[in-house]
Formats: structure tokens, sequence, C-alpha cells
């Protein structure tokens, strides 16, 4: 028997057949959700397909789209196979790999100690040489904004926030 499909008859094959091509899906790719996707998918590749030919008959349309959900939902496991396999996904451990949303507490005393040296480095610096950084790499000021506000030129106001880096990076050095 040789059918012609319209758009209609397109959709009401696949809505009439959809539990079965799901649970079909289902028995080879192993998920529901995949299974259903997989389905969907068969149904755009399908009518795609329509659109770019010119004849619109076929001989055994069921078992052409059991076919196509059949590939796809090789191709889906194949898919999934190959990204567990790169990735080694191994579900008695998922967790095991999760980040903390906060450091350990080794990295959280470093942390406190290179904040105190940095705050004592600071405090050596002055008054103008520490504002200027502060504004620069604190509050996201430019140059123009710092000399401005220091009323100085603006390259002055860039020496004294390089100079206050220096000064920064060799405080911080000699404290480690």
């Amino acid at each position: 028997m040789v059918a012609t499909w319209r758009d209609e008859e397109l959709l009401a094959l696949f809505v009439t057949r959809r539990r079965e091509l799901v649970k079909y899906a289902r028995k080879i790719i192993g998920d529901r959700a995949l299974a259903e996707d997989v389905v969907q998918d068969a149904y755009f590749r399908l009518e795609r397909a329509r659109a770019v030919q010119m004849d619109d008959r076929l001989d055994e349309p069921v078992g052409y789209i059991f076919r196509i959900v059949r590939n796809l939902a090789i191709d889906g496991s194949r898919k999934i196979g190959r990204e567990n396999a790169y990735v080694g996904v191994n579900e008695s451990n998922l967790t095991d790999d999760i980040a903390e949303d906060r450091p350990d507490p080794e990295a959280q005393a470093i942390a406190r100690s290179e904040l105190r040296l940095l705050e004592q480095v600071l405090a050596e610096l002055p008054d103008r040489s520490r504002i200027a950084l502060e504004m620069h790499r604190f509050g996201g000021c430019k140059f123009t904004e710092i000399a401005a506000r220091l009323d100085v030129s603006v390259g002055t106001a860039h020496a004294l926030v390089t100079d206050a880096i220096e000064h920064c990076k060799s405080g911080l050095a000699k404290g480690k």
C-alpha cells in the first residue's frame, strides 16, 4: 500500500502511535525523557524531509517512522556512551567531584593571613598613594578621576598608583 502524506495525516500518525514510539525508543535508550525527545526529533526530521522531497509517497509510513525513531535512539544511546566514557561518570560517586562553595579551612587561613599582611602594607603607604590605589583598584576609578579628586595631574595619579602597587608587591613578598 502506498500512502500519500499530508501534514495533518503525519501529525495524526505520530499522535496515535506516540506511546508505542516512546516505548520503543525507551527500550533502546533506557530513559523515558530521552525517548520522548527522540520521538519529537523523529517527527521534526520527517517533517523536514517531506519539505525537501518532491514525492509524498511512501510504502510503509509506520515502519519508516519506527526506523527513524530506532536510528535516532541508537545515535542518542551511542552519544550518551561516549559522553559517559569521556567524563568518566560513576553513579555511585557523582557528588564526589562537585566543588564546594567555600574554600577549605587551610585556604581560608592563608587568605586571612595574606589579607592582614596587605592591610599592614597599605597602612605603610602615604595617604595620597593609598587613596589613589584604593580608588583605582577597589573603586574602579580612572586616572582622570583620581587626579581630580587628589588635585594632581593625571601623570602624577598614575605614578601614585604604580608606586603603591610596587610597594604592596614588595611588602607581600617580604611577608611570605
